[in-house]
């Protein structure tokens, strides 16, 4: 009897569970998460504008309904998370008000401070400031490019983005002439890169590029020995980068360094002198700085004899008042490392014998006793075996 009165008692629980209306929540009706950004976008209304000309923090905010006093608290409570002061003039800024029009109230704003990162500042309930990056995806890739006209343009034509145009110039900066390439020069690299929201935004690395022309074969092997020097490496160890004589000839003095301000010898007047001037006997041998092409070799006036010579898509050297060439300088001549190239002369405006050497980097003069001559030093020995692992593990994964 006690048994059946328990069945019972448990059966109408059940019964009464059945039965009892069901909670109005379900797992789908929950409150949706809040999104990275800090808040949900589309419950509000978005207004997109530009940062103006000479537009202040403050002066930004009040112009998208922000009271003089709260742009004020705001700009105070930005701290180390955000600058005010470096607002820039055409960025995007976005404010989001209540999407009742009659109210207008502003309740966040966005500052986009690159492509990647956004300052998000809240005025709803409390101020507050906060950093939001968009997620970045590292994708790997591999390109092979034959060059038919340029090799930006091929680049652009075989579906590569042009940044990876610019992480091949600078690795191979010492090896290749760039401004020199010839139809059939053929570049592949496996690399990664940085993707966000489906745009490239930049070459995470370049592991393995490898150059050709014709028979001739460059690879550049990405090796990180764990200092800040040189990272790339041909297969035999070989730095990518190559170092810079520290002067081009042997000389008995610097008879004038380089400034703004000279009083010229000759003439009198003051100008600037960007070069720095070896006082040597005449006829002293002067030797190229490093690897290059000769993109000018003959007169130029109060220069008088002088040479000019591309070493990479950086660095530019000049030889001045030279008494004579070597034998075979001209434009379009490839030279080395130490090569004669001319002798020291007293040719155009000069008080005597002497070679004006002059450097500029990306187009710009720079003293040639500062020049940051990079290190030419071969990988470590111990090193050699995982750089020949990682030389075949990537180029196996290229030539899939």
């Amino acid at each position: 009897m006690k048994h059946q009165a328990l069945s019972s008692i448990l059966l109408a629980v059940v019964l009464i569970c059945a039965c009892s209306p069901k909670s109005s929540r379900t797992a789908n009706d929950e409150e949706p998460a809040i999104p990275p950004i800090g808040f949900r976008a589309e419950d509000y209304r978005c207004e997109e504008s530009k940062v103006k000309n000479g537009e202040a923090f403050t002066t930004l905010m009040s112009r998208l309904g922000l009271g003089a006093s709260q742009s004020y608290q705001l700009a105070q409570i930005c701290d180390t998370v955000f600058d005010v002061r470096k607002l820039r003039a055409g960025n995007t800024v976005k404010a989001y008000y209540e999407p009742d029009t009659l109210s207008n109230a502003l309740q966040y704003v966005v500052y986009e401070n690159d492509r990647i990162r956004s300052t998000v500042f809240r005025i709803k309930d409390s101020l507050a400031v906060w950093v939001w990056d968009k997620p970045i995806e590292i994708e790997t890739k591999t390109a092979d490019v034959t060059i038919c006209n340029s090799l930006w343009n091929d680049m652009l034509q075989a579906g590569v983005s042009p940044l990876l145009t610019l992480e091949l110039a600078d690795i191979y900066a010492w090896t290749v002439d760039f401004f020199g390439l010839q139809q059939g020069d053929r570049f592949r690299a496996l690399y990664s890169q940085k993707v966000c929201e489906g745009e490239v935004i930049a070459i995470d690395r370049v592991l393995l590029a490898i150059y050709n022309r014709g028979s001739y074969e460059a690879p550049a092997i990405y090796f990180d020995q764990g200092d800040k020097g040189n990272k790339y490496w041909n297969e035999k160890g070989g730095s990518m980068r190559k170092a810079f004589l520290k002067a081009p000839l042997k000389f008995n003095r610097i008879s004038s360094g380089f400034s703004y301000h000279r009083k010229h010898p000759v003439t009198g007047k003051v100008k600037a002198h960007t070069a720095v001037d070896y006082a040597a006997p005449a006829g002293t041998p002067v030797h190229a700085l490093g690897d290059g092409t000769v993109i000018s070799a003959g007169w130029a006036g109060g220069g008088g004899n002088t040479i000019k010579i591309r070493h990479n898509s950086v660095y530019t050297t000049g030889y001045l008042h030279l008494s004579r060439f070597a034998k075979g300088i001209k434009a379009g001549v490839r030279v080395h490392q130490g090569d004669v190239i001319g002798y020291v002369g007293s040719t155009g405006v000069s008080t005597g014998p002497h070679l004006d050497f002059r450097v500029w980097k990306n187009g710009t003069p720079i003293n040639p006793l500062k020049l940051e001559s990079p290190s030419a030093e071969p990988i470590r020995k111990e090193n050699l075996p995982a750089l020949d692992s990682l030389y075949k593990a990537y180029r196996a994964e290229l030539e899939k």
